[in-house]
Parts: structure tokens; C-alpha cells; sequence
């Protein structure tokens, strides 16, 4: 087993990570980042991003997540490609401990684990994942302009995957599993309203279909009754809005963290209820979930702890 000690212990490495890494870096603060069981996080599995400043032609989400290592790599983090598995912030330097049993003794911490969207479970959303299958309409959306969409949920996220694609698809189904929406009487309402939106209730999706990406899906409305129907529809994107999990678990003994998982911080910055530790990108954020807001969060949780650093090492 190996110890060592740090200034800074970043616990992440997507944009959010990644971001606090070139800024704690540039402050000479010497970070530490484990990139954990998805190196640079959720974009690695999105094709083509076009709403990130800087790239007017669109970039692959691999690429802009290796170029934001690199950058980071260019000022001097050191990237471990290990996972934190345990966490100990009783008390200070806060002790982190890797897979391989490896202990690190951080003054300060940055936590940019993300969130991980949940999914049906469908092999098929793995087989058609970048082919039509999306967990993010304001990511993904504008591919399918003038496009025929399905969106699974009843709650206020679908709805607002749903109303969003409304504004960009000829037709947008909602694949709901009960007999009702779960969604805020507002939410109802404006779902209800928009001419271009189709709500399927009491309907299960079973699989998807298409030669080189997704062409439809397989849906059984009453299932399990003795009215139970299989039926397709025609659609050239599925998206889940069914939520996302903070990727929190192995904080939640320390921090303080809403009903969902993700964590506090104490607005405006990104400090949490333990002093010298910060969070970022989103597992702190259940609201935007956007590429740029994630990192726009790491460059403030970078600041923040050299602020720490000064005012108490």
C-alpha cells in the first residue's frame, strides 16, 4: 500500500474535472486526478457535439474530452487512471483510498463524479447508444429536426425532453407506463396542449429496431392484462427521461446531499458542508447537466480551493 499527500485530490474526469485540473494546475497547486470507471465521463459515449463554444464545426465527444485531458496533462495534473473507492473527511488532510488499496492524503478535494442517466435495461439501448438512443434532448436534440422522436417517461423531465424536441421534431411520442402523467399540473398541461406531442399511456417499451440506427420501437400497451397489445412506431430517436443518479454514493456518509443523491453546495460557490472539500460538474448540479455548465463549475471549485489552500495551509 502506497500513501501519499497532495494539496489537491480531484475525484472525476469529465469536463468538470478535467476544467478544475488546468486551473489548480496553472496555480502551481500540483492536483492529483483519478479519472475513475469512465475516463472522461458521460461525453465519451455522445458522437457529435456542436453546442460547446469553441468548436463551430461540431466536435466528437471523445476527441473534446481527449484534448481536455491533454490540456490538463500540458500544465501538469497527473492523471491516475484508478477509481476512488473510499472516502474519509472527519478530519483533515482527507483520506481517499483507490481500488488498489493506495491511500491519499488530500488538503483539499474536488468531487466531480457526474451522473450516471438511468436506462430501461433494453439490450438494444446499448446496441443503437450514438444511433439514435439519447439520455439528453438539449444535447442531441438538434439531429433530428423535422424528425419523428419517442421520449419514455410520465415526469417532469420527460415532459420537458418532450416539449423541448416539440420545438425542433415533426413528432414527438411519450412512452408513459402508467395510465397518467406523474409530471407538475403545469407540465401536464403543456404537454397536453402542443399539437405535435403524443402521449402513449400504459405503454412499455420492449425493444428498438433499424439497419444502421434506430428506424422504430417495440411497444406493449396494457401489459401483463388481458388487453395487452404489441404495436410499433415509427421514430429516428429515442430518448430516455426516466432521470439521472448522482454518482455520490461513496460520499454520502460526509456530505450533505438532496433526496436524489446530488450534493449541496453553499451557493454561490461550490463549497460543501466540509470544509476543504468541493464539488462540481454534475453530481452537483440536477438542473442544467450541460457539458459547459460542468466545466464552467470545475473552473469555480479549482478557485475555490486555492482560496482554501491560502486562507488555511
Amino acid at each position: 500500500m502506497e500513501e501519499r499527500k497532495t494539496k489537491v485530490l480531484i475525484i472525476g474526469s469529465g469536463p468538470a474535472g478535467f476544467t478544475a485540473g488546468i486551473y489548480t494546475s496553472r496555480a502551481n497547486l500540483q492536483p492529483i486526478l483519478f479519472e475513475g470507471e469512465q475516463p472522461g465521463g458521460q461525453l465519451t459515449q455522445t458522437t457529435e457535439i456542436e453546442n460547446f463554444p469553441g468548436y463551430p464545426q461540431g466536435v466528437q465527444g471523445m476527441e473534446m474530452m481527449d484534448q481536455l485531458r491533454e490540456q490538463a496533462l500540458r500544465f501538469g495534473t497527473e492523471v491516475v487512471s484508478r477509481t476512488i473507492t473510499s472516502v474519509d473527511f472527519s478530519k483533515r488532510p482527507y483520506r481517499c483510498e483507490d481500488e488498489r488499496g493506495d491511500v491519499y492524503l488530500a488538503d483539499t478535494v474536488i468531487i466531480c463524479t457526474g451522473a450516471s442517466a438511468k436506462y430501461l435495461g433494453l439490450a438494444d439501448e446499448k446496441k443503437y447508444n450514438g444511433l439514435g438512443v439519447s439520455a439528453c434532448a438539449t444535447c442531441d436534440g438538434f439531429f433530428y429536426r423535422k424528425k419523428n422522436v419517442a421520449v419514455v417517461g410520465g415526469g417532469d423531465t420527460a415532459c420537458e425532453e418532450a416539449l423541448y424536441l416539440s420545438t425542433l421534431c415533426n413528432k414527438v411520442y411519450m412512452v408513459v407506463r402508467k395510465n397518467y402523467l406523474r409530471a407538475s399540473e403545469v407540465m401536464k398541461k403543456r404537454v397536453e396542449d402542443r399539437e405535435n406531442i403524443e402521449i402513449l399511456f400504459e405503454c412499455n417499451t420492449v425493444g428498438l429496431f433499424g439497419e444502421e440506427g434506430v428506424e422504430g420501437a417495440h411497444l406493449v400497451r396494457g401489459k401483463g392484462t388481458d388487453h395487452e397489445e404489441f404495436f410499433d412506431i415509427a421514430i429516428d430517436g429515442f430518448f430516455l427521461g426516466i432521470g439521472h443518479k448522482p454518482n455520490t454514493d461513496i460520499f454520502k456518509d460526509y456530505l450533505e446531499l438532496d433526496e436524489q443523491g446530488y450534493i449541496i453546495t453553499k451557493a454561490p460557490g461550490t463549497a460543501t458542508n466540509v470544509p476543504g472539500v468541493f464539488a462540481a460538474g454534475d453530481c452537483a448540479d440536477p438542473i442544467y447537466r450541460q457539458a459547459i455548465t460542468s466545466a464552467g463549475t470545475g473552473c469555480r471549485a479549482a478557485l475555490d480551493a486555492e482560496k482554501f489552500l491560502m486562507s488555511n495551509c
